[in-house]
């Protein structure tokens, strides 16, 4: 990585309601604060996917000279683990991640001079709800492959399954059936869907392979809220409606999602209905990794965003 810019790390004291013990959440700043241009948060995936696998994001500094602000969410990467409160839901909620969220703007001293936003898949879901709570400071958001609904996504993800070849699906459906989905049997079959509606780059990029890496290391989040896959999800936010508080998003936003993506544009579509000051990119070269597999376009797209007017 060109370290020809300022890189700063550092770790910010969370109280995360219901914890028990005292937690701290790891971020790290490319580019300077001072700049006259409003840094970008960045929010990544999983849950508990950490901040690895968006570190493409970089070129948003090296391109546009937009500082960048990375960080794990708590129960993953350097940030504090909670393995304790595996299937607790009561503890593993969107208002917890809002909390350390509000709690790294306030440290970074980010109200007065701005900031915008990024999350990308289970970050882009709190990104929606974040701006839709219209937090002092914030100046844009993008929402890249993060769903405005979970049924509609899991309605995207089956039309997607159902296009599987027939001894794959039927892998899938006979292991869903059977609550198998940790064997390699399943694992072999799942990969399939992945290749093509997750990541279409073959191999994955090491920084894409350390998300699964942190996934599988520490699921409890994921497990909590999500489910065992990308496509099974029986976690605690199975219902979940983020659209409904949309119109309440009143700074400009950026949607984007991939042709191929496991988001598909059936739960992309209530951002864009009910988000005032909108605009939707879809990446034809990418499914849900856009960062990467449409690289230079997803990083045009979104430096043009917010550098705009």
């Amino acid at each position: 990585m060109n370290t020809a810019f300022p890189i700063k790390e550092g770790v910010v004291g969370f109280d995360a309601p219901g914890a028990g013990k005292p937690c701290k959440t790891w971020y790290k700043v490319v580019g300077s604060l001072d700049s006259a241009t409003p840094p970008l948060i960045t929010l990544h995936g999983g849950p508990g996917a950490g901040h690895e696998y968006i570190t493409s994001l970089t070129d948003l500094h090296e391109k546009h000279g937009i500082p960048v602000i990375f960080y794990d969410q708590i129960g993953c990467g350097r940030s504090t683990h909670l393995q304790e409160k595996m299937g607790d839901a009561s503890f593993w909620t969107m208002d917890l991640f809002l909390a350390e969220l509000d709690n790294l703007v306030d440290h970074l001293q980010l109200r007065s001079r701005g900031f915008s936003v990024l999350g990308q898949s289970w970050g882009g879901v709190l990104v929606g709800l974040y701006a839709a709570r219209q937090p002092a400071g914030l100046r844009k958001a993008i929402i890249a492959s993060g769903p405005a609904s979970i049924p509609l996504y899991v309605q995207g993800c089956n039309s997607l399954l159902a296009q599987l070849p027939p001894d794959v699906r039927e892998t899938l459906e006979d292991c869903d059936r059977r609550g198998d989905h940790e064997s390699e049997r399943f694992e072999k079959a799942a990969a399939v869907f992945y290749a093509r509606h997750v990541c279409r780059l073959d191999p994955f990029p090491d920084e894409i392979q350390a998300a699964f890496k942190n996934l599988k290391e520490d699921p409890t989040s994921y497990l909590t809220i999500q489910g065992p896959s990308e496509f099974v999800i029986v976690g605690s936010i199975k219902d979940w409606e983020g659209g409904s508080a949309a119109h309440n998003i009143q700074v400009p936003t950026l949607l984007l999602n991939g042709r191929y993506d496991e988001v598909t544009d059936l739960c992309m579509q209530p951002w864009f209905d009910k988000i005032p000051r909108v605009k939707w990119v879809t990446l034809e070269n990418a499914s849900h990794m856009g960062h990467f597999e449409d690289r230079e376009r997803f990083m045009q797209t979104c430096g043009a965003f917010l550098l705009s007017g």
